[in-house]
């Protein structure tokens, strides 16, 4: 695989050109590792130059799929690719795979545009999901190493297979670090082939790990990996104990934490996670941030099981706290409904880290609208909720370890993994930003807004709003959305006005 993926580097680095006008000639100088890390470095995160991914009359579509099958799907591939910088190239070949099938079956349809329209678009969340879950966990990787990667794999595993052993677990995650290792780099073959190794050891095992992945199990290689990784949760064991008494209530839990505490504390994260279904996955990382904290403390004691015999006690302060958030969240959803909740979002995120462009703040703020339309009504509200706000939040953060924001954004981004989200919630807006002096055409309006279609007059809404939070930061939030109204208002009285230019241009 090493050698597949150098031989690419080299190819792109001899044509003509190329590595200046992309500025990666540095890259091409370096060998090995070296080399493909400063290529992963150098990719271009923010893709906002692109326009959106174009479509073609659905007719035209047909026609060239059927006099060119491979072209069409490679320039679908090419499109979809650099939109999506870091998504690992299973998920783009599933997505090709996925669009394939609604080409042909659209194709033979009398309304072929709304036959594609409405069949896309779960592809397209599928792709957004899993672009999102991707850059998180490789963040993770980037900025923390491969600890905090294992204990997200341990998290999710754990849950996901309540009944594979702690021996079979381990085995099992030696295979998918490697496989993030590559997938995260870039390395396209590297991540196709570890991760059909992966899905070949969870099924070649199947009867210790999972009762409900027969099917996926006789599916053909690229589906077999989606449907194992979109499967639901095991069943959990009937006789697995409310706890594991061995971390809380046994005498030696130091001497056996001394003995390997790596390994002390992944058996203690699988036997919580496989214990608490109903948990997020970052919620079980600060149990286990909380528990080694307490261990720190109680092994200097001079009678450890007295100390952390109170160790459930904290676990369930934790998970409180983070509770109370969500529910928080969610009753401001409940409160304001989603567009009032966008806005709430957009001026508290503009406020906090105004140097993002405006662009990626919009998107960020409906990012959490989404989160919360999706998740605020479930059962599992809490894991639904904790989990997604996190994923914006990676989206925020980024994925490589040098992207710097501003000092307090940079302190939550790159302290802690699992209590990012806490941090967050504590964050003021940036005092250190010095808004732009101009107004910089903010008030200027023009006619094209009577033309905009609702999506489009939606769009410029939000951005006027993170361009004025920018502009005033200091405004109160009550000030900002009075001001939105206003020019919604102003919208409205224009575009009926006998001159809607001169009408803008008072108003």
């Amino acid at each position: 695989s090493l050698v597949q993926n150098d031989v690419l580097l080299e190819n792109i680095c001899a044509l003509e050109g190329l590595p200046q006008k992309h500025n990666f000639s540095h890259c091409c100088s370096k060998v090995d590792l070296e080399k493909k890390l400063c290529f992963f470095h150098n990719k271009k995160a923010d893709v906002g130059f692109l326009p959106p991914l174009p479509t073609l009359d659905p007719e035209e579509k047909c026609q060239t799929y059927k006099n060119n099958r491979e072209s069409f799907l490679n320039n679908y591939i090419y499109e979809v690719s650099r939109r999506n910088p870091f998504v690992f190239a299973p998920t783009l070949l599933t997505v090709a795979a996925r669009f394939e099938e609604i080409t042909k079956t659209c194709c033979e349809e009398q309304d072929k545009a709304n036959c594609f329209r409405t069949k896309v678009e779960p592809v397209i969340q599928y792709l957004k999901a899993s672009s999102s879950f991707q850059k998180n966990v490789c963040g993770a990787l980037m900025k923390f190493g491969l600890q905090v990667l294992e204990s997200i794999n341990i998290a999710i595993l754990s849950q996901k297979f309540p009944k594979i052993e702690f021996k079979g677990l381990t085995s099992l995650l030696e295979d998918v670090s490697s496989k993030y290792n590559g997938c995260c780099e870039g390395d396209a073959m590297q991540c196709i082939r570890g991760r059909s190794k992966v899905m070949s050891h969870i099924c070649l095992k199947q009867n210790l790990i999972s009762s409900k992945i027969k099917e996926c199990c006789e599916k053909k290689i690229p589906e077999r990996g989606e449907c194992i990784i979109s499967s639901n949760k095991d069943d959990r064991p009937k006789d697995l104990s409310l706890r594991e008494a061995k971390f809380t209530e046994s005498e030696n839990v130091c001497e056996e934490r001394d003995a390997n505490q790596t390994s002390f504390m992944a058996e203690f994260l699988y036997e919580y996670s496989r214990r608490h279904p109903e948990l997020s996955t970052p919620e079980l990382l600060r149990i286990v941030g909380v528990y080694d904290d307490l261990l720190k403390e109680c092994c200097h004691t001079e009678n450890p099981p007295d100390c952390y015999r109170h160790a459930e006690l904290k676990f369930n302060e934790t998970t409180e706290k983070s509770l109370k958030i969500v529910q928080q969240e969610c009753e401001r959803f409940q409160n304001l409904g989603k567009d009032d909740l966008k806005y709430y979002y957009l001026i508290k995120l503009t406020k906090i880290v105004p140097q993002l462009s405006t662009e990626e703040l919009t998107f960020l703020g409906k990012e959490m609208v989404t989160a919360m339309t999706t998740c605020c009504t479930l059962s599992e509200e809490f894991a639904c909720v904790d989990n997604l706000v996190d994923l914006v939040l990676g989206e925020l953060c980024g994925i490589n370890e040098n992207r710097n924001i501003n000092p307090n954004v940079d302190h939550c981004c790159k302290t802690n993994f699992a209590f990012r989200r806490p941090c967050f919630e504590g964050l003021e807006a940036d005092k250190a930003y010095v808004p732009p002096t101009t107004s910089q055409g903010l008030f200027t309006f023009h006619t094209d807004l009577c033309q905009a279609h609702n999506e489009e007059l939606q769009r410029k809404k939000d951005s006027f709003l993170v361009n004025l939070v920018k502009l005033k930061p200091g405004l109160p939030d009550e000030e900002l959305q009075s001001l939105l109204t206003d020019f919604t208002n102003v919208v409205v009285k224009c575009c009926q006005a006998e001159g809607p230019e001169a009408c803008f241009n008072e108003e």
